[in-house]
């Protein structure tokens, strides 16, 4: 089938499911393929379910009836047709990658926005070759500006992504040492995000930078740029500077040569300032009223596990536990030391993914931790295991709340930061 007949079919049944468990009547299911599944062996179940059409790639799942699509690939087409919806549509795009704070720096965009126009956004973290075409398929012609995260773990990911979203605008929050195990080096980091840049480049695009990045700057060369940044330097379209960030982060802004405005926030992390200035940028760029930009920011509330302050009975927990690489680690750490309260204790876990740089990079945080004047640390994971250090160290989560019911620790500061895969969110309901 071509994909306009296949486009003319999603007009009138607009609705995508990759999961034959979430079957809205009408939708269309797509027989996606993983490591332990095949989508094509529940296209009947889907149909039966209540989708009105299932699209599949092997022919001994196709039956004769109308309601079966063969194509040469499931995935291709999916994000095929979300490139040509994208097109019909032509809504403003803005698309969003960077080491850290991408999903965080998407969500305060899309915060700002929304003070003047209907947005789409991605949802959660669905940033993936799946997730992107899934989201830009929500695409209606009411959304103004969409706002798409876009992640990678491998070279050449962002170039598929981004040839998928085609965005008019892209912003990277930053390049930081991260997923080294697909990336081979950092060098290999800041060549895959900046294809970002390459897309914007070629096609006459504006990206909104941190001016006081170098890595970003080298290579930002031909763009139409839009910076921001702490400096007092007069190319900034957004100036700012961090106040305080005990617990929570207090700045203020300013457009350039205007007037400053103060910014009391939700989110803990002085490093939280670059991603704030981002979305004022953007924000200001696209017509939003700069009293309503500052209101946007004030009532935004992280969540997810970033960069949350959670109160119990017992301690204040400061929440980092969605991710973790060398960057990310470092800055959470930095904020965490220069915080004026008592009582601090770390429970650190392993960052995934560093391939041959784990032990160099485990090392550099035990390093820290050991100038660093916190009353007390804990360190989980097998990586953090191989490291000699004064410190106390877990196997896993589990054996952390085992410590915790015997040892019930109370009235203090706890920073609880580690890859999604140690688990450590759970922490929160033992402390």
């Amino acid at each position: 089938m071509e994909i306009s007949s296949l486009y003319d079919l999603f007009q009138k049944h607009p609705q995508i499911t990759t999961d034959s468990r979430d079957c809205p009547e009408g939708s269309i299911f797509f027989s996606l393929k993983g490591a332990s599944f095949n989508g094509n062996a529940f296209a009947k179940k889907a149909l039966d379910k209540g989708c009105s059409y299932a699209v599949v790639d092997e022919e001994e799942y196709f039956e004769k009836d109308q309601r079966y699509i063969l194509v040469e690939d499931c995935l291709k087409t999916l994000q095929h047709l979300a490139n040509f919806h994208r097109k019909q549509l032509g809504t403003k795009i803005i698309g969003v990658t960077g080491t850290n704070g991408k999903t965080t720096t998407k969500e305060l965009i899309s915060s700002v926005l929304s003070k003047k126009f209907n947005v789409l956004y991605t949802e959660g973290n669905l940033n993936n070759h799946i997730g992107v075409p899934k989201t830009l398929l929500r695409l209606k012609k009411s959304d103004e500006i969409a706002v798409i995260e876009m992640g990678a773990n491998h070279p050449g990911e962002i170039k598929d992504l981004v040839s998928i979203v085609e965005p008019d605008y892209g912003i990277i929050t930053n390049v930081g040492m991260a997923h080294l195990e697909g990336f081979g080096s950092f060098e290999g980091v800041i060549r895959t995000k900046g294809e970002l840049y390459d897309y914007l480049r070629e096609h006459s695009g504006t990206a909104f930078i941190h001016a006081e990045n170098e890595h970003l700057l080298r290579i930002s060369s031909g763009i139409s740029l839009v910076k921001y940044g702490l400096s007092d330097s007069s190319d900034l379209w957004v100036q700012g500077k961090v106040l305080s960030a005990d617990p929570f982060l207090n700045f203020s802004w300013r457009k350039t040569g205007g007037e400053w405005h103060a910014i009391k926030t939700h989110m803990i992390g002085n490093y939280n300032v670059y991603n704030m200035l981002a979305s004022i940028s953007i924000g200001l760029y696209f017509g939003v009223d700069e009293e309503k930009a500052s209101e946007a920011l004030m009532e935004y509330v992280p969540k997810n596990n970033r960069s949350e302050l959670e109160t119990t009975k017992f301690n204040k927990l400061i929440i980092d536990a969605y991710n973790a690489n060398p960057t990310s680690m470092k800055a959470a750490l930095d904020n965490f030391r220069d915080m004026l309260v008592d009582k601090k204790m770390a429970i650190i876990g392993d960052m995934a993914e560093l391939g041959k740089a784990s032990q160099e990079q485990h090392e550099k945080v035990v390093d820290f931790l050991t100038s660093s004047d916190f009353d007390e640390v804990w360190l989980v994971g097998k990586e953090f295991g191989k490291i000699d250090s004064k410190f106390r160290k877990f196997e896993d989560v589990e054996q952390v709340k085992q410590e915790i019911l015997k040892s019930q620790p109370k009235d203090r500061y706890i920073l609880i930061k580690g890859s999604n895969s140690m688990k450590l969110y759970e922490l929160k309901d033992f402390l």
